[in-house]
């Protein structure tokens, strides 16, 4: 028999309200400014420095802590996409577009190179790449995936649609839907004209860290 968790006390609710706004805040702030300073971050989430301090002993502990959250967001739609049985290119549509919506990628490659990550942090990136190539050698598998792409561009992709920010979060959200259809669809095969150059290498891509 499951029970009701039980309610945070007046104190703690408010550290949690606190703890919310300031990662709020500094997703906000970093992503548009990976250099800002941290005290723009409180002036943001309107909370003392003192109270931001209190939870994240520094820029780079807070840096770290909103890739570790883009990265379990991109390890949850990976693996719900190879938990899924059906037709293997409407499960790899799924994950990507997934992807896109959790913007994973504003607070993963784009904050790369502005903090030191943590072996957790490496961890979790070399499991979404092994997820990534299970799910793209599964979609390819099935014939649905251009022969010449290779499971390195999608971080390209992904980086790609992540940079397009144009009016509020809603238009930008429709923007980037409409350019990951155009995508996907260049992404199936058939296609009609060979892609140029070789894909990213996983090195090319993580030493940027």
């Amino acid at each position: 028999m499951s029970t009701a968790p039980t309610p945070l006390s007046g104190r703690r609710a408010e550290a949690a309200r606190n703890d919310q706004r300031i990662l709020e805040a500094a997703r906000a702030v970093f992503v548009a400014d990976p250099g800002a300073p941290i005290a723009a971050v409180a002036e943001h989430a309107g909370v003392g420095i003192s109270a931001l301090y209190r939870r994240y002993a520094s820029k780079e502990e807070l840096l770290r802590r909103l890739c570790g959250d883009g990265l379990k967001a991109y390890l949850a739609a990976a693996e719900e996409a190879l938990a899924d049985d059906g037709d293997p290119w409407a499960a790899f549509a799924r994950f990507m577009r997934r992807v896109v919506d959790a913007d994973t990628h504003s607070l993963t490659s784009r904050l790369a190179g502005t903090f030191t990550p943590t072996d957790e942090l490496n961890r979790d990136a070399d499991t979404a790449q092994e997820l990534n190539q299970r799910l793209f050698e599964r979609t390819r598998a099935s014939g649905a995936i251009r022969p010449d792409l290779d499971v390195n561009d999608l971080s390209m992709v992904f980086e790609q649609l992540a940079s397009i920010r144009l009016g509020d979060e809603a238009r930008t959200s429709q923007l980037r839907h409409r350019y990951l259809t155009l995508l996907l669809e260049a992404m199936h095969h058939p296609a009609a004209t060979p892609l140029p150059g070789p894909p990213p290498t996983w090195r090319e891509l993580t030493t940027r860290w």
